[in-house]
């Protein structure tokens, strides 16, 4: 029989505590804690379909929820009027853009697919900007109702692929995240051309103040006009094109100051959509 030294033994017996309270060097680390998941961000808010599934429609947001006005501009050119821009008129207002900018105006900004095409750079730099948001106004600025302004109709079959055509041109642009909202052309719309949209999931947005800027020459009664008819949740219908909306920056530089003086903020149309929601 071996006998084992008591150092031996000693040392057998230190082994087996260090085995039954840990290392000597402390309790063991616990395992790394996972990665947190990136947060994905949330999609903009929209309105439930209307009656019988239809796509619903915006006018204003709620009147009881603060001092809040929405301006949209609407970036109108027709898919048929590239000779025109060719020849030399603007349908663009980079003015109009610098001054919502100097002023710090947040504001929608409706785009047709066919101007997102003719001023790319424009487009891509309004899109990226966190001022703005911007919105589907069809591609080809065709009317989706009969009688519309006299505008060209798009036929039922194609007013889906319009809408969705406008999205692409907004890609091809360098747009980031164009928004979930459609304006008709000259706001023309009924059950047919609601019915038509459902697939595309917008919701269709319209107005309460027309800042009746449309090929006016007096920035002072577009003021006014506009003035006149804000109310809380208002939405503000101006446009952004030069050649037909000669005098919509001027009266834009009236209605900022006076409007917050009123007490009113200025926000995106997607504040005003998530304030009727219960969301904002």
């Amino acid at each position: 029989m071996i006998t084992l030294s008591r150092r031996v033994i000693a040392a057998f017996a230190l082994a087996a505590a260090l085995t039954a309270c840990g290392s000597s060097a402390g309790p063991a680390a616990p395992p790394p804690a996972p990665a947190p998941s990136p947060t994905a961000p949330s999609a903009p808010p929209t309105l439930a379909a209307g009656p019988a599934g239809l796509t619903p429609v915006f006018e204003h947001g709620p009147r009881d929820a603060g001092k809040t006005v929405a301006l949209t501009f609407d970036a109108d050119m027709t898919a048929d009027q590239g000779p025109r821009a060719a020849a030399g008129e603007r349908f663009d207002h980079p003015r109009l853009i610098g001054t919502l900018r100097e002023l710090k105006v947040p504001a929608t900004v409706f785009m047709t697919g066919r101007w997102a095409e003719e001023y790319p750079d424009q487009a891509r730099s309004i899109g990226r900007d966190p001022l703005f948001e911007v919105a589907n106004h069809s591609y080809s600025h065709y009317a989706f109702t009969g009688d519309c302004y006299g505008l060209p109709t798009v036929p039922e079959e194609r007013m889906r692929a319009d809408v969705e055509r406008a999205y692409q041109a907004f890609r091809t642009a360098g747009v980031p995240a164009p928004m979930p909202y459609f304006r008709f052309p000259g706001g023309c719309h009924d059950r047919r051309a609601l019915k038509a949209l459902t697939p595309a999931g917008v919701t269709a947005v319209q107005w309460d103040v027309v800042g009746g800027d449309a090929f006016a020459t007096d920035p002072d009664a577009v003021a006014r006009q506009v003035l006149d008819g804000v109310r809380p949740g208002s939405v503000v219908v101006l446009h952004c094109t030069r050649s037909a909306a000669p005098t919509t920056e001027e009266a834009v530089r009236k209605v900022v100051p006076e409007l917050r003086r009123q007490g009113y903020r200025f926000v995106k149309v997607s504040e005003l959509i998530g304030a009727a929601n219960g969301r904002g």
